[in-house]
């Protein structure tokens, strides 16, 4: 198992338990994560939800990519993406999701914070998005991240890869991050606030979230169906991506059982804003 659930009086705590992958989501986590959800919309002992990750280094750094070949059609119209299903909502879970973020958060990884009702974070944690870099098209995490933040910033994020990096305090100004704590303290402050929405009566809770949103729901079905193409158009083939995972890991001198994405490595240095 790599999702470790525990619950106490009416809250969820959903952590993603790979820290030796930073918090990778292999096809086995995605899975997990999917069915977690899946199973709190039948469970009345929970009333709400935190999800973070294990280890203080990061909340997840995405797809792992012992994972990237999942076979795909041969259409540019259809993707099995296999990070698609692993948030709350995507699994019509209309219960308070809180984002607790401990370190790094990239990629894939904004599948999950995308799909939380609010974010906090720690004021060591980073945001990034590596898919330009090696030659991806960052379709879903953009669109996903652009219901969330000014779209100069998502576009700032999304162009520049991994020479870019979102500070913690950058987050909160922009209104990606609700509350800053100091390091390690993410998850706990996540589950006090998560006591006050567990207090409430559910179903007032559930209805606000449901309404908060179909405020933007539209815009965001319209845009997620266009990734598809979007991604089997701009994507480099498979072997040209590999080729730039690994010359960033020879340059960065990386530990080779760790790929560019995961670890968050760059060889010019972030840039934190």
């Amino acid at each position: 198992m790599t999702i470790r659930t525990r619950t106490e009086d009416g809250i969820a705590l959903v952590t993603l338990d790979r820290p030796e992958r930073h918090n990778a989501i292999d096809l086995g986590t995605a899975a997990e994560l999917a069915a977690t959800w899946r199973a709190f919309r039948f469970d009345d002992t929970v009333r709400a939800a935190v999800v973070t990750g294990a280890g203080g280094r990061a909340f997840s750094t995405g797809l792992d990519r012992s994972a990237a070949g999942v076979p795909q059609p041969p259409s540019p119209y259809s993707i099995d993406d296999p990070l698609l299903h692993i948030g709350p909502k995507a699994n019509d879970l209309w219960k308070p999701v809180i984002a607790a973020v401990d370190g790094m958060a990239c990629g894939g990884a904004f599948y999950l914070l995308g799909e939380a009702d609010f974010l906090i974070a720690s004021e060591n944690s980073t945001f990034f998005d590596p898919h330009t870099t090696y030659g991806m098209v960052s379709a879903y995490e953009s669109i996903l991240m652009a219901q969330r933040m000014p779209l100069g910033e998502v576009a700032r994020m999304a162009l520049m890869g991994t020479a870019e990096r979102l500070g913690a305090a950058r987050a909160y100004e922009i209104g990606l991050v609700s509350e800053l704590t100091a390091p390690g303290a993410a998850a706990e402050v996540a589950l006090r606030r998560a006591a006050v929405l567990a207090a409430q009566p559910t179903e007032a809770v559930q209805g606000t979230v449901r309404a908060l949103w179909a405020a933007k729901e539209a815009a965001r079905a319209q845009a997620l169906a266009l990734a598809p193409q979007l991604i089997a158009l701009g994507n480099l083939p498979p072997d040209r991506q590999a080729g730039l995972f690994a010359a960033r890991t020879r340059h960065g001198g990386q530990d080779g059982g760790r790929d560019s994405e995961q670890d968050g490595s760059q060889g010019s240095g972030p840039l934190v804003r």
